[in-house]
């Protein structure tokens, strides 16, 4: 069966219920126990704030907040209208959870981070579709790298939430480097 064509739309005050309806709904319907981030995990300092003692209410209202003070920056994926994916990706001085790993590039960098996909469309080109706006949107704000950090070996869906690196690899991202924890840091030149 062929599905609907994807569009992309710019996370916005114009588009926040939209944002909502999918993280109150079935964006993480298979994986529930991360259903209260609301993708606020690396828009906060994890010196200053204790992750593991925040709720779903204040992650919700964080990102309210951040989406209408234009302080969290991402896209949204629809088919049909109804929203069905997400991906992360704004400039990396934006994401505090780097303020404790300085990198000399880090002004000129934008981050692709989380992809989150309804489990119905995934594997049918919605986080591909995702990238290229992320990257199109990072580029037009004058950023000129955008740098994700997806997993060597993910082994299922959620291990593979900063999507697939076959996917960045197939986009022209190439390795920058590796961690200890098994997460590729790649880069694209926007130039």
């Amino acid at each position: 069966m062929t599905q609907s064509p994807v569009e992309i739309r710019k996370l916005s005050p114009e588009v926040m219920q939209d944002f909502l309806l999918f993280f109150d709904g079935e964006a993480f319907a298979d994986n529930p126990k991360w259903s209260f981030c609301f993708c606020q995990f690396l828009y906060v300092d994890h010196t200053k704030v204790n992750w593991a003692t925040r709720t779903v209410q204040e992650n919700r209202a964080a990102a309210c907040d951040r989406i209408c003070n234009s302080r969290m920056e991402g896209y949204l994926a629809y088919r049909a209208g109804k929203p069905i994916g997400w991906c992360n990706a704004a400039p990396r001085t934006m994401m505090d959870s780097f303020a404790d790993e300085p990198d000399p590039d880090a002004a000129r960098i934008g981050q692709i981070t989380c992809f989150v996909i309804a489990k119905a469309h995934r594997r049918s080109g919605v986080a591909t579709s995702l990238l290229h706006a992320a990257c199109a949107g990072l580029k037009a704000q004058g950023l000129q790298i955008a740098e994700a950090m997806p997993m060597a070996e993910a082994s299922s869906d959620a291990q593979n939430h900063f999507g697939p690196l076959s996917m960045y690899l197939a986009a022209g991202f190439q390795v920058h480097r590796t961690d200890e924890e098994g997460r590729v840091y790649v880069r694209l030149s926007l130039g």
